[in-house]
């Protein structure tokens, strides 16, 4: 399994922990031994999406509320609006990971974590997002 993947794995597990305890991510992030120690230190691509997620929620969170049609923030899956955070992040601020990728590797985290019609449902979501990606300001 590729760097960046196992690093997005760890960033997701960080960002659902955060959110289940009401954390801030670095917060849950600093109890997992940042900054050199472990895996953390073995994957830096992850402290970039968490820190990323951190300090643009809530220009992310307001992206998925006014993209998701029919859908809430409240009602999604945690681990599926955790997913659509790192995604959003990775193809609107990390200009080293190509658009397709951050998309492919959020839908293949949602088909491997969480229900059936998750990876739909993320792909549906960043897929309009990356269109509108010029028009948007972050």
């Amino acid at each position: 399994m590729a760097a960046r993947t196992k690093a997005r794995k760890l960033a997701l597990d960080v960002l659902f922990a955060a959110e289940l305890r009401e954390e801030k991510p670095t917060e849950v992030l600093a109890q997992r031994g940042r900054p050199n120690q472990g895996e953390l230190a073995e994957y830096p691509h992850a402290v970039r999406i968490i820190e990323g997620v951190e300090r643009n929620a809530e220009r992310i969170d307001e992206l998925i509320s006014t993209y998701a049609t029919g859908w809430t923030l409240d009602r999604m899956p945690v681990v599926d609006r955790n997913i659509l955070r790192m995604g959003l992040f990775e193809l609107l601020w990390v200009d080293d990971v190509p658009d397709g990728v951050a998309v492919s590797e959020a839908v293949s985290l949602a088909t491997e974590l969480s229900t059936d019609e998750s990876p739909r449902f993320v792909n549906g979501l960043l897929a309009r997002i990356q269109q509108l990606k010029p028009s948007l300001s972050v």
